[in-house]
């Protein structure tokens, strides 16, 4: 863990693009102690300015000397950033928040949702690897149901929204729906396919097996997460024309029975789900809903009719926030001395159940 102090030196990477200025909105917003604030990016970006609590900060470029002095540095600037950078903060004295792919398979980095696997964060941390945006959302509304009945197998396929692959996705998404009253939607160039008016099979590249790399993200860092190998994993990954929050369709079997009522009741007390589940009222989680929210949200419980102890579900979440900026701040405030949360409400609906 950190040092006490009474504010910590914060270094964001990536701080320009979607989820660094997520990264400083949410900074503000839980009012997390923070000392400096220095604002890093791409030689291109450098000498822009972002906003942070009301006052311009101007961005710097992002090289080898920029963490001297740095407690935190939270990092979303890609994988093959973080690759070159991320060792040279920890060698200067900041603990790294990782945001992209680049650490979370390692078996000596730990890879941390804070409702799920807090415990997982070592006493001396330097690298902690933030999941992929769908992972965390599945595996924070799965867990309390994995602790009570032991979940065998997942599959899931997500309907992700175009934030997820930035700024520029959004942009083209924009674009196209513009072109929408012209029949005019333009020549892709973020997506291998027009989005608007569109779903495209295909987040990431294939493998030989046919699955993407976005699947296999799932269920690798499914199974870290969790802490159980045994579970089977299969994911299918759609890109969506929505702009923020991300949605999946997941059925569950467990070793043990739970009817949806228990599912409901364990997921009502989970830290980090809230259960918008009243279909007949005609509500049920959507990505305008999400939108903003810190929690996953969690509906269309029901018990699987084809399997003896199955379940379905229907969870989104704010793939901007709860997906990256928010669970790698979460992260920060369990390295703070006093900041580390402790208890469950989910564990005693668990005996209940």
């Amino acid at each position: 863990m950190l040092q006490k102090k009474d504010r910590y030196n914060v270094a964001v990477v990536g701080a320009t693009g979607a989820v660094g200025r997520e990264f400083l909105a949410i900074l503000a917003e839980r009012q997390f102690p923070v000392g400096e604030l220095r604002a890093l990016a791409s030689v291109r970006s450098a000498g822009s300015e972002v906003e942070f609590q009301g006052r311009s900060i101007m961005v710097q470029e992002l090289t080898h000397d920029s963490f001297a002095g740095i407690d935190i540095a939270l990092f979303s600037a890609g994988a093959a950033r973080s690759k070159e950078f991320a060792p040279t903060a920890v060698k200067a004295g900041a603990v790294v928040v990782d945001n992209s792919s680049a650490f979370r398979m390692d078996p000596d980095i730990p890879l941390i949702v804070p409702e799920v696997n807090r415990r997982a964060i070592p006493d001396q941390p330097g690298i902690i690897a933030n999941p992929n945006c769908s992972t965390i959302q599945m595996v924070v509304a799965l867990k309390p149901i994995h602790d009570v009945a032991k979940i065998k197998r997942i599959v899931v396929a997500t309907y992700q929204a175009v934030s997820g692959a930035g700024g520029a996705a959004m942009e083209e998404l924009m674009e196209q729906v513009k072109g929408l009253g012209k029949f005019d939607f333009g020549t892709p160039k973020v997506f291998p396919h027009q989005i608007a008016f569109n779903l495209i099979p295909h987040i990431d590249v294939f493998f030989d097996s046919g699955y993407t790399k976005e699947e296999m993200k799932m269920v690798n860092e499914t199974r870290k997460i969790m802490g159980d190998d045994s579970i089977r994993v299969s994911a299918t990954c759609v890109r969506v024309p929505v702009f923020r929050g991300h949605s999946e369709a997941v059925n569950i079997e467990t070793e043990r029975k739970l009817t949806a009522d228990q599912a409901r009741e364990l997921l009502a007390y989970a830290e980090g789900v809230t259960v918008y589940d009243y279909p007949q009222e005609l509500i049920y989680p959507m990505p305008l809903e999400a939108t903003g929210h810190d929690d996953v949200l969690v509906g269309r419980i029901r018990e699987d009719q084809s399997i003896e102890n199955g379940l379905d579900m229907w969870i989104v979440s704010d793939n901007l926030r709860k997906g990256a900026a928010l669970n790698a701040i979460q992260i920060a405030e369990e390295l703070i001395p006093g900041g580390r949360a402790h208890g469950n409400a989910a564990a005693e609906a668990a005996q209940r159940a």
